[in-house]
């Protein structure tokens, strides 16, 4: 029995790339063409609140059901035609009963935000839908921003709900195959068996036709699955899956009878065209959108406005938090871009440098924790038979030869004197004041965490840098609130902070955890005194 139908969504979100703009003529086409293709479902635009959008024609942005229905071939009674509702654009007051004559269903979108802070006027709304007759596919934008809690939760609302279908949306193309299942199962073991799981992805990794497949599989046959496609995987940035290579699959895998020429017609005739004014599809622009989940809007406005290389458009999205990266804000885009090119620094040079003066000799990190008071003739001995590099950690060891590392401008501030005639190694967050080595910042830091600034995180990722062949480190003792002091140094101590302190703990460790495990095999690394990330290392 048939379980998988095929979405296409090329007339509303293929359309998205030329702002919907469609000529009247050619939706009624592509439309009647969808459905002679046996394509199950045509989704054949936005409907939107007559306030914000004037329906004129030669547009996919609808205002009313009543403007599709010219567009519709009814006779086709095995294609369903739906249009799609984004929460808070639509008046549902305005909504025309279902007769027969419009599409069929509605898909209703909801972001993560408006669920939480809205979830009585969501439901109502989708009662609404239900009400005036039409099935009622529920599309909960980014999955990837629920927990697992939270999707049950989700699924529980949906439940009672009993829509037509419940969507997995990879609106950011950020997904990977452990994802989908994750996501997958989780949905599929809890919702009511009769709904419908619908998936949406975009293809910024190049895997929307490997994750169709794997629905498909996860579906075992039994449960109705939906699948999205836009022709020639139209859409913004890095586009959809193509509606021609899931076709394809599922009549020569499957024996479904969809008109494979027929769904290969269409590009000539339509889509073409369009691929040849408007760019989609991978690029490595694309890829960073789905590494930061970011809206693809913001990846359009850093190519064309600035014309930036692509590790600095994905070191700019960094910079922008993750709730504000899934809307566009393009004036904090700018404040963002001048801020990046105020530190931004080629250090290739300086990189070579510093890897001939290292050498193959262990390096020794000093981390200015209490330990290093605690161990300190054990610490001098080490470093004196291992004959180690020394690099102090936002202080001056005492240790003439000894470089020192300053990601902290307060620190490098206070220790102005004690700097003089020493090596000096600094990230280009910093302000210099003297003939310092100065490191690109944004290659020590990974914004995707809260601490991203910690400066022992920051040292250990410019070793990685340099391609250290051993590292050791002493005085990374972690932070803890029950102590007279957590430094070797007095002047560090800062009790506003110890609020804080388990979640530094935690990031820390997070962070150190990932550096270890990239340069495992690589790069010997170990504790010389004890501390609260030694097990990391275990």
């Amino acid at each position: 029995m048939k379980n998988v139908s095929i979405l296409d969504c090329t007339l509303r979100d293929g359309g998205r790339i030329i702002d919907c703009a469609f000529p009247d003529q050619e939706i009624k086409e592509i439309a009647d063409k969808l459905a002679n293709a046996k394509i199950d479902i045509v989704e054949v635009g936005f409907l939107r609140d007559s306030k914000d959008v004037k329906y004129k024609g030669n547009s996919t942005f609808f205002t009313d059901v009543d403007q599709m229905i010219p567009f519709l071939d009814k006779s086709k009674k095995n294609t369903m035609y739906v249009a799609f509702i984004d929460y808070g654009m639509f008046d549902f007051q305005t909504l025309k009963p279902f007769n027969g004559e419009s599409i069929d269903g509605i898909r209703f979108g909801f972001t993560k935000k408006s669920y939480m802070e809205n979830r009585a006027e969501l439901l109502e709304c989708m009662q609404e839908i239900k009400d005036k007759g039409y099935k009622l596919f529920v599309q909960g934008v980014n999955s990837l921003n629920y927990s697992d809690r939270e999707i049950l939760e989700l699924v529980d609302m949906v439940n009672e709900v009993h829509p037509y279908s419940f969507g997995i949306v990879d609106t950011y193309g950020a997904m990977y195959m452990d994802d989908v299942d994750r996501i997958y199962g989780l949905i599929d073991h809890n919702m009511d068996k009769d709904i419908c799981i619908n998936f949406h992805s975009h293809n910024n990794y190049q895997l929307s036709f490997a994750f169709a497949q794997e629905v498909i599989k996860l579906s075992r046959g039994s449960r109705k699955i939906i699948i999205d496609g836009t022709l020639g995987g139209m859409g913004k940035v890095a586009g959809n899956l193509n509606t021609e290579l899931i076709v394809d699959y599922l009549v020569r895998k499957l024996q479904y009878d969809y008109e494979v020429d027929d769904v290969l017609d269409m590009l000539d005739d339509y889509i073409y065209k369009y691929s040849l004014k408007h760019k989609w599809g991978y690029s490595t622009a694309a890829m960073m959108a789905g590494i930061y989940k970011s809206h693809p809007n913001n990846v359009i406005y850093l190519t064309e406005k600035y014309r930036l290389d692509t590790k600095d458009i994905g070191k700019i999205l960094s910079m922008i938090a993750p709730d504000k990266r899934q809307r566009y804000d393009y004036d904090n885009i700018q404040k963002l871009y001048i801020e990046y090119v105020a530190d931004k620094i080629d250090d290739y040079q300086t990189i070579q440098e510093l890897k001939a003066a290292i050498g193959d000799r262990e390096v020794l990190v000093l981390v200015p924790g209490n330990s290093l008071n605690t161990y300190r003739e054990q610490i001098d001995d080490y470093a004196k038979e291992q004959k180690s590099l020394v690099i102090s950690v936002n202080f001056i060891a005492d240790n003439p030869e000894a470089y020192a590392f300053f990601g902290n401008q307060k620190r490098y501030a206070m220790l102005q004197k004690k700097r003089s005639g020493r090596k000096v190694i600094i990230s280009s967050n910093i302000e210099s004041d003297g003939d310092d080595i100065v490191v690109n910042y944004h290659s020590l830091i990974n914004r995707g965490y809260k601490y991203f600034e910690n400066t022992t995180i920051m040292l250990l990722n410019l070793l990685k840098r340099l391609e250290v062949s051993k590292i050791s480190i002493a005085g990374f003792d972690g932070f803890d609130a029950g102590k007279a002091s957590n430094y070797a140094d007095e002047t560090f101590q800062n009790d506003r902070h110890v609020a804080e302190f388990d979640a530094l703990n935690e990031e820390i460790s997070k962070m150190f955890s990932e550096i270890v495990k990239t340069l495992e095999g690589k790069c010997e690394i170990k504790m010389i005194t004890p501390g609260r990330f030694e097990e990391i290392l275990e």
